[in-house]
């Protein structure tokens, strides 16, 4: 058992859960390998997924009606810098809870928080946060972090910062997964870095996934380092080396390359939507993993903001760098990436919601832990309406936010 597991298993046995079993009644659940029609789903005593019922069989018990709607897993955020005016890197765990608080209004029962280019140390010292009080968050659970960087390179730096930009080490990232307490769950590189390839290799012997991003690597480069074991592209199409017909580059390499996940940012912004529905058609949505790269403007109004060191602005849905006016970011919610997808006819319900759920938890391995409705499982789970609108997020059987009621602080 890993150490995360048993802070996990030891901090969230204080939830406090109901003494008998539940049944949820429903007109569809998204279950992983089939959507079933009508039926119970048991909720267990213990906060856990039990057996499915089909409709012929109504169980006895408490029964929790939601005849019109449909039942899925909560939805997992793999790359997520903010919301409601804190970041990640802001080091506060006072800011990451309210993050959790906040997250399943979006419909996010699991996430990893996200870093952005910083410095050793800082990033040390995030890591030390996260690690002491994992499994002590109020909403939706810390499965691990996201390094997005700090090694990139220049001309595809996005919303990082370049005064930190270096080639890889790996006694640096042993250094940083110490004070993670084992919490890295990925890291993003870019593969023209000087021994890219040695690090990948090394890294993911040690069960990281590395994700390949913020780059102007060629083809072959981005290969070299899937060979070596890299699985992931960080938000697909942005920050990254454009596909052409003489030169594929990193979007290439995402596209032809078999085996890897595409991270895709879905508010309409950074991707067309033609051209996300051309990656979910190529690749599949098994290969797929929705994220937000939301940072600290979600869920707030337009304005003036920051990101990390770098003044941002906040406009029309859109975050950008006040200089170069770049992106920046965004403020999409998960939940709205699922309406998104299914308004521009991109993938089915069920296809979108596996993209926020299971593609994603599988990318990172923490599919043990979240994404799918499984007996055993924590019963993290969402009730959606037939256009995929977010009515309940419950965490672990127990009603986590409901829709037009009163919202938490932040």
């Amino acid at each position: 058992m890993s150490p995360f597991t048993t802070i996990q298993i030891r901090k969230r046995s204080r939830r406090w859960v109901e003494d008998m079993t539940k049944y949820i009644h429903a007109a569809k659940f998204f279950m992983p390998h089939v959507t079933e029609s009508g039926g119970y789903l048991q909720i267990t005593s213990d906060g856990k997924f039990g057996e499915y019922f089909p409709e012929t069989i109504r169980p006895d018990g408490d029964i929790i009606e939601y005849p019109d709607m449909w039942v899925t897993p909560g939805l997992v955020d793999t790359h997520i810098h903010g919301l409601l005016g804190h970041d990640v890197m802001d080091n506060d765990w006072a800011g990451i809870d309210a993050m959790s608080r906040n997250l399943v209004k979006a419909g996010v029962t699991s996430w990893l928080p996200t870093t952005l280019t910083g410095s050793f140390s800082q990033l040390k010292e995030v890591c030390a946060t996260i690690a002491q009080h994992a499994g002590e968050e109020s909403g939706a659970k810390i499965q691990g972090i996201y390094f997005e960087g700090p090694y990139f390179t220049t001309k595809h730096k996005g919303a990082q910062n370049p005064k930190y930009f270096k080639n890889p080490s790996l006694a640096e990232f042993s250094e940083w997964q110490s004070a993670a307490n084992g919490l890295i769950k990925k890291i993003a590189i870019a593969p023209e870095r000087e021994d890219s390839v040695a690090f990948t290799r090394q890294v993911v012997s040690k069960g990281t996934v590395v994700a390949l991003g913020h780059s102007d690597a060629t083809f072959e480069q981005a290969k070299a380092c899937v060979n070596a074991g890299a699985s992931m592209f960080t938000h697909t199409f942005n920050g990254m080396s454009p596909l052409s017909h003489r030169a594929p580059g990193m979007v290439g390499a995402a596209m032809y390359l078999q085996g890897v996940t595409d991270e895709l940012i879905c508010d309409g912004h950074h991707v067309r939507p033609e051209v996300a529905t051309t990656l979910v058609r190529l690749v599949g949505p098994e290969h797929v993993a929705l994220i937000t790269d939301c940072m600290r403007a979600g869920m707030m109004p337009d304005g003036d903001y920051k990101l990390g060191e770098l003044p941002v602005y906040v406009k029309d849905g859109m975050a950008r760098l006040k200089e170069g006016n770049s992106l920046a970011g965004s403020v999409l919610q998960l939940k709205d990436a699922l309406i998104n997808l299914l308004a521009w006819g991109a993938a089915t319900p069920e296809e979108a919601v596996k993209m926020a759920t299971v593609t994603p938890a599988t990318s990172c391995h923490i599919e043990q832990q979240c994404g799918s409705i499984l007996p055993g499982r924590p019963a993290d789970y969402l009730v959606l309406d037939a256009k995929l609108g977010l009515h309940a997020t419950y965490l672990d059987g127990q009603l986590a936010y409901r829709a037009g009621t009163q919202d938490e602080s932040k």
